[in-house]
């Protein structure tokens, strides 16, 4: 299950903490605050390795990955202590919601890369980089975004054990002319640093299985090593609109276990 997670990962550079859940869920029927903190030890690491590999290629945006993961990493602890405190169907079905809005996203994403394809920001981005330097400019509602970015990915690490990778990646790409390759890779390092927050906080709260946690994480940083290979070749609008069909299928099942009596 950490492989499939891994797989994702490297294909999409998010999406991975969106299926460690509800894999954790069904297939080894955990309740969210054990699924969570579990999922979100394995994308971490294996985000960490993709974002190591994304620095030594000079794709990676560091100092913005800075802002949102410092920001996230601030915010994760309090969605770590919300998950405990909250009863486990609502916080399943904030996740199903979640879920949909991502595989909404994706499938509109999919089609309109079929009709048009790819083509740059009509108009001025927020954060504007400049392509011989690769910084990006930074002004304040530049600041304001990335901050802001931070703290949604940091406050749904803690909740919901995802990476918030589905959260930096569409912004990232909303406020910015960052090429693809580069917003998958910042993301990554993101993901990394929020998910140290949310990983840190269930450790000292007591709340990860390690016994689960230390095979899945395994699973999942193999699996973005082979995944980086195929992600070349398997990348693109097809490749979205997949993700998004498989993202709502989950979506719809675990609506289906917060409204159940297994939800309670």
């Amino acid at each position: 299950m950490g492989g499939a997670v891994g797989l994702v990962l490297a294909l999409t550079g998010a999406g991975g903490g969106i299926l460690a859940v509800p894999l954790l869920v069904f297939g080894l029927q955990l309740q969210m605050a054990q699924a969570a903190p579990v999922g979100l030890l394995a994308v971490g690491l294996a985000a960490a390795l993709g974002a190591l590999l994304g620095l030594r290629e000079g794709v990676v945006r560091y100092r913005a990955a800075l802002m949102i993961g410092l920001t996230g990493m601030a915010v994760a602890p309090l969605g770590v202590k919300l998950a405990r405190q909250l009863p486990n169907a609502p916080v399943m079905a904030v996740f199903a919601a979640v879920l949909g809005w991502v595989a909404w996203r994706s499938l509109r994403q999919g089609r309109q890369g079929l009709r048009a394809g790819e083509s740059p920001p009509a108009r001025a981005p927020v954060c504007a980089m400049n392509p011989a330097t690769g910084r990006l400019s930074w002004r304040a509602p530049c600041t304001a975004m990335l901050a802001l970015t931070g703290a949604l990915s940091g406050l749904l690490s803690g909740l919901l054990g995802v990476g918030g990778g589905f959260v930096i990646v569409p912004m990232l790409s909303a406020i910015s002319n960052v090429p693809t390759r580069s917003v998958v890779a910042t993301s990554m390092a993101v993901i990394a640093l929020v998910s140290m927050g949310g990983v840190l906080g269930a450790a000292t709260q007591g709340a990860m299985a390690w016994a689960v946690a230390l095979p899945f994480a395994a699973g999942a940083v193999l699996a973005l090593l082979a995944g980086r290979r195929l992600s070349a070749r398997w990348s693109g609008a097809r490749l979205q609109q997949a993700f998004g069909l498989l993202a709502a299928v989950v979506a719809l099942l675990m609506l289906w276990r917060a409204l159940g009596p297994a939800g309670a």
